[in-house]
């Protein structure tokens, strides 16, 4: 039961695919519901977890088209973390990855910096947001759940702590964009010769313009199947690499659809995905094929290291 605080952040100014996001709905696939949730999921923790918040307290993800709040009623205490993004309030200007307080009267303007995609905003408690489905996870396409920031919108957080002496919050080396990630091949590598797979490795392949929290597109060779898309459709994971009958490979991400008709010739790691993420449009990347078994060993490590990470950060 979230109580309201005396603090109000009002939106002056939101760019486009600023949400609110929990960690998702991921057990709701097999009714054709997408998981959605953050894009990167260790920023969206660090930032939650340095305000000691409970494990996936809503929080608003940032892309790079900005954020700007106003405070009014009382101070409130926040953090940021993800990307490397510049954050000023208060005559300061800052990097993400840090706690401080908001007070009433002043800016809250967060906006790219040198490097990454996307970052996270958490409030005391969380953000107040209402839930579809048991989640505030924004479905960005339908905008069910806690829906996209817009301007005008008056935001609050669910519970009250009013002042936060300024820290920072680590941040790890896997939170820095990955210009190289590590992917098993298939489900469908069958429907790809020789050729198709050795140009999925070589490259050379680029983020580009077109996307968005459901996928993206890349620059690069094309990837002709050789045999007829008839295929039935099948589920599809974050992370899958799919060809259109063009041959332009797209990865799927947080609002992917759960089946789809086209092949998958790879799919990338699942702990690979947060550094993906903050790759920008044009960014250089690059695939390293492992077997299933060296997939499980890295996916372990990574595991291993979040925890410990997230462990270690100390609440504001």
């Amino acid at each position: 039961m979230s109580h309201m605080t005396g603090a109000q952040l009002h939106v002056v100014k939101a760019g486009p695919m600023v949400t609110i996001q929990d960690v998702g709905r991921p057990d709701l696939m097999r009714y054709g519901v997408p998981a959605s949730g953050p894009m990167d999921r260790l920023a969206f923790a660090a930032a939650n977890a340095a305000l000691g918040n409970r494990t996936g307290a809503p929080a608003i993800e940032i892309s790079l088209g900005g954020l700007t709040l106003s405070c009014e009623g009382a101070p409130v205490g926040f953090a940021v973390a993800g990307g490397g993004f510049i954050v000023e309030h208060g005559g300061r200007k800052a990097g993400s990855w840090h706690c401080a307080t908001l007070t009433p009267g002043e800016t809250l303007t967060i906006r790219p910096g040198p490097w990454g995609s996307w970052c996270y905003l958490a409030l005391p408690g969380g953000v107040t947001a209402p839930h579809w489905l048991g989640s505030a996870a924004t479905h960005a396409v339908s905008g069910l759940g806690g829906g996209r920031i817009l301007p005008g919108q008056v935001l609050t957080p669910e519970t009250s702590a009013e002042s936060i002496q300024p820290c920072a919050i680590t941040c790890p080396l896997t939170a820095r964009p990955r210009p190289q990630v590590h992917v098993t091949l298939g489900p469908q590598d069958r429907f790809f010769d020789a050729e198709a797979l050795g140009l999925l490795r070589n490259g050379p392949w680029r983020m580009t313009t077109a996307w968005d929290r459901m996928g993206v597109r890349l620059d690069g060779p094309a990837l002709q199947p050789n045999a007829p898309l008839d295929m039935p459709s099948g589920p599809v994971t974050r992370g899958a690499i799919q060809v259109a009958g063009d041959g332009v490979a797209t990865i799927l991400l947080a609002d992917h659809q759960t089946t789809g008709g086209y092949p998958r010739i790879a799919t990338v790691l699942d702990c690979d995905l947060d550094g993906l993420m903050q790759l920008r449009p044009r960014d250089r990347l690059a695939f390293s094929p492992v077997t299933p078994e060296q997939a499980t060993t890295i996916a372990r490590r990574a595991a291993k290291g979040a925890a410990r990470y997230l462990a270690g950060l100390t609440p504001a």
